[in-house]
């Protein structure tokens, strides 16, 4: 598919992306001159950013000055809320108060389609190599342009808590779960073992489970033509549904679908674990502090996989966009993103972060275990993978494992479905599947 057919209008973009309540605001905002800036200031470049996306201490450094860019300054605005995508979509929509530059979740893959509404980072091969490849790739549209620069990562592991491991009659110790669990085959005998002598569910949800073997998967759901691969029988996606429903049926999976039940589980110990990215680190020391000394983290079968990170942007209408570029590049080099880790526990992007003797163990809660070092030597085994802007249509699949979790529906039955109702929707959207 070409840049030009796979571009949508900034009208269609805002409804593909699933923003319907900005759609009102769309209509408000056409009225607005174009171009309209969020600053008068010619020398201010406003920065878009959520709570703890971006370091604070750094944000302030900026604010006095763009390094290289002088007089050039940021002003950063911290955008809170479950709204952020939306007022971002319909400022583009509107094409009026744009920032000049901002920070974009995981789901940067949702504005693909529009890419020539962004700034192409082009980096250089010495830049490209200060990155773990797999996470250049996911900010990198189709047609190659690195329209969506490498903030943090989410590399995952098995979390588990070792008492309940122990109660079970297992080992404890990560490198000792690691072996005992290299394959998903394995993973099973050893959640049926933890079943069978403690009660408890190895992991909160078939569906958690489900969608960290596809983000474990050199392939996902469309290839980079944008063309479907889940009717494939040897698909990542069939296998991910497989490995989901034999774990449901050997009684794995928790089954715990509110995160009231999900936090409930961790700090009773009815639930013996977690797949998860490294910044779940932070989640369970939150969730369950009095655990602190209990938990630890083993290597999940096959090879880890990333849960989470986010991007930086710079919109084409930003008021300097070679300033907004080196601002961006500047907050995300290794130096910068090991000062991050510590402040604010945000994974690095630059495995030279691990390497300057910045970052520290973030505490004891892990016992003698140090997470730092565990998810700095997970990180470069994450696979190369492609998200495609059609994935926002496959929400079916995990609707449906988790209607065999929790209804018992016929696993072929519900996989039918899922491609049925994938399938509909993609025809809808004039996607071929």
């Amino acid at each position: 598919m070409t840049a030009a057919t796979h571009s949508l209008s900034r009208r269609g973009f805002l409804a593909g992306a699933g923003a319907l309540g900005a759609l009102a605001t769309t209509a408000l905002l056409a009225g607005c001159s174009t171009g309209t800036a969020i600053s008068k200031d010619p020398d201010e470049l406003v920065l878009w950013y959520w709570n703890r996306s971006l370091d604070p201490k750094f944000l302030k450094q900026a604010a006095g000055g763009i390094s290289g860019h002088e007089p050039m300054r940021l002003r950063p605005d911290l955008i809170g809320g479950a709204s952020y995508d939306t007022k971002f979509r319909t400022a583009l929509a509107g094409n009026a108060f744009i920032p000049d530059v901002l920070m974009v979740n995981s789901n940067c893959w949702l504005y693909f389609p529009d890419e020539d509404l962004f700034t192409d980072f082009d980096p250089s091969a010495t830049e490209k190599s200060a990155y773990y490849d797999w996470k250049l790739s996911l900010g990198r549209t189709p047609s190659g342009r690195q329209c969506f620069w490498p903030v943090d990562t989410g590399p995952t592991g098995f979390f588990y808590n070792q008492d309940v491991l122990q109660k079970a009659d297992l080992p404890t110790d990560p490198d000792e779960v690691s072996a005992a669990i290299q394959t998903w085959a394995d993973f099973r005998t050893f959640g049926k073992q933890i079943k069978q002598k403690t009660g408890a569910a190895t992991i909160i949800t078939a569906t958690q489970l489900f969608n960290q073997f596809v983000s474990a998967s050199p392939t996902r759901y469309f290839d980079r033509d944008d063309q479907p691969l889940y009717h494939d029988h040897d698909s990542s996606i069939r296998k991910a549904w497989e490995n989901a429903v034999e774990s449901i049926h050997a009684g794995i999976t928790g089954n715990l679908q509110s995160g009231t039940d999900q936090n409930a589980g961790w700090v009773a110990g009815r639930v013996a674990g977690q797949i998860e990215g490294a910044w779940w680190t932070q989640i369970i020391h939150d969730t369950a502090p009095d655990l602190s000394g209990k938990w630890r983290i083993a290597r999940q079968p096959e090879r880890p996989g990333n849960s989470g990170g986010s991007f930086l942007a710079v919109p084409k209408t930003s008021k300097n966009p070679e300033a907004a570029v080196a601002f961006a590049k500047w907050i995300t080099g290794a130096d910068v993103q090991s000062h991050t880790y510590n402040d604010i526990q945000l994974f690095p992007s630059t495995p030279a972060s691990f390497e300057n003797g910045i970052m520290r163990n973030p505490g004891d809660f892990f016992g003698d275990q140090n997470p730092l070092d565990f998810f700095s030597k997970a990180a470069p085994e994450v696979p190369v993978t492609y998200i495609s802007n059609s994935e926002r249509f496959i929400g079916a699949f995990a609707t449906e494992i988790t209607n065999v979790e929790s209804g018992g529906k016929d696993p072929e039955r519900a996989w039918q479905d899922a491609i049925d109702q994938t399938d509909r929707v993609l025809a809808k959207r004039g996607v071929s599947a």
